[in-house]
């Protein structure tokens, strides 16, 4: 039998579409099937939500952070963001080390963020690989997975320079770290060419997970998720790209405003953020919220980005906020929190809106979420309810012991 959620009597916001007053939205078994207005028929059998004419949006995706990779509030043990052993760590797997019962993820979905990109750090010139997951719902990881082939996580500037100049080793500079990439990226050319060439005699042929994870970055499977602050950065990233043929993504841009106009002629999106800090090194010197703004005038595809642990995950729509303040409309800040991260990371036949087709994942809100004082009422994920109103009149997270009848691990 389908299960069946019918969110009724909401401002329906799908961001793909136009709003609707006092409308509807039907998930079954897990899949969006219907979006209009009071006269969409609900079928049998339907879990009946009123959302008493609130807000009704789509998850929020956040589409660069170390959600359950760093562990908010576990120090050092908690903290497997980067692998700063090898410069080169295409073979690392952010999905190897998540922790989906952090705190951090009962932060994300009160936050509205259901759907998160979780990458590796940059410390190194290739950090591994990034897998896209839900904040909450599965009973291990690997059940809240959206998409396990996203990107590589790749950075340039003062991270590599800083980490393996302190060890008196290659990349100590930007000229090293761009020789790193290159160097990876010949070398992943040569495997593909000797494989297939083994391929085509029948011979065997010797695996190397790092070059294999490259190589699918030159074939397009995954794209190339790049750090980079500084505009000079950023332009040694299109010109590594242009190179080797791979689809780039910026993240950070922090200087993306003094190259709008090179972004956007190139189709190049940016990720932008985080925004709630302080300008703690010299490549954030120009770090401003307002350069968002600018970006995205420019016509650069735009999403914005906590780099939780960095910016709390719950605080991305405050920075959505506060960029709206400085110049970026407030249709376009609620795209790159939804719509935008979605596309730009090619998740969007699954999460960033609310349209037939897509997940049922559901965030009521009580008012406008571009409101500060707006809150988080209920969340569902796959049309299962995630966040809900408690008895004390706050929230409460369905949490994983509850499919055992407990009240908690122990009890």
């Amino acid at each position: 039998m389908a299960r069946i959620l019918a969110v009724v009597n909401g401002r329906i916001v799908p961001v793909s579409a136009p709003v609707i007053e006092g409308g509807t939205v039907i998930v079954e078994d897990g899949v969006i099937t219907a979006v209009g207005g009071s006269d969409t028929v609900i079928p049998d059998g339907a879990e009946v939500v009123d959302a008493g004419g609130h807000w009704v949006l789509p998850g929020f995706v956040e589409a660069h952070g170390h959600l359950g990779v760093h562990e908010d509030g576990e120090g050092w043990s908690g903290n497997d963001t980067n692998e700063m052993t090898d410069p080169n760590g295409a073979r690392f797997r952010a999905l190897d080390g998540i922790d989906i019962d952090e705190v951090g993820f009962r932060d994300a979905l009160r936050g509205g963020v259901t759907s998160v990109v979780i990458k590796p750090g940059s410390g190194n010139p290739i950090g591994g690989r990034t897998v896209a997951i839900k904040t909450w719902g599965g009973r291990t990881v690997d059940e809240q997975i959206i998409a396990e082939n996203v990107s590589v996580k790749s950075a340039l500037g003062e991270n590599p320079k800083r980490v393996y100049g302190d060890k008196k080793q290659t990349p100590s500079t930007r000229l090293g770290v761009a020789s790193v990439l290159r160097d990876a990226f010949v070398a992943a050319q040569n495997y593909v060419a000797k494989r297939d060439a083994a391929a085509a005699k029948g011979e065997p042929f010797e695996r190397d997970l790092g070059k294999e994870t490259l190589a699918q970055v030159l074939d397009g499977t995954l794209l190339w998720d790049q750090h980079s602050h500084r505009h000079d950065d950023i332009v040694t990233a299109i010109r590594l790209a242009e190179e080797f043929g791979y689809r780039l993504v910026v993240n950070h841009g922090t200087e993306g405003h003094k190259i709008a106009d090179v972004l956007a002629e190139k189709d190049i999106p940016v990720i932008f953020g985080p925004m709630l800090t302080s300008r703690s090194k010299v490549e954030l010197r120009d770090r401003a919220i307002g350069a968002l703004a600018l970006i995205a005038a420019a016509g650069v595809t735009v999403a914005i980005t906590t780099d939780h642990p960095v910016v709390p995950i719950d605080q991305i729509r405050l920075q959505a906020i506060l960029a709206v303040r400085e110049g970026l409309p407030a249709t376009v800040a609620l795209e790159a929190l939804t719509t935008n991260p979605a596309s730009i990371l090619r998740l969007d036949a699954r999460v960033g809106a609310l349209e037939p087709g897509r997940d049922g994942d559901i965030v009521i809100w009580s008012g406008d979420p571009l409101a500060v004082d707006s809150r988080v009422e209920r969340v569902f994920i796959g049309g299962t309810t995630v966040l809900e109103p408690s008895a004390d009149g706050d929230v409460r997270v369905v949490e994983r012991w509850e499919r055992f009848g407990r009240t908690s691990w122990l009890r």
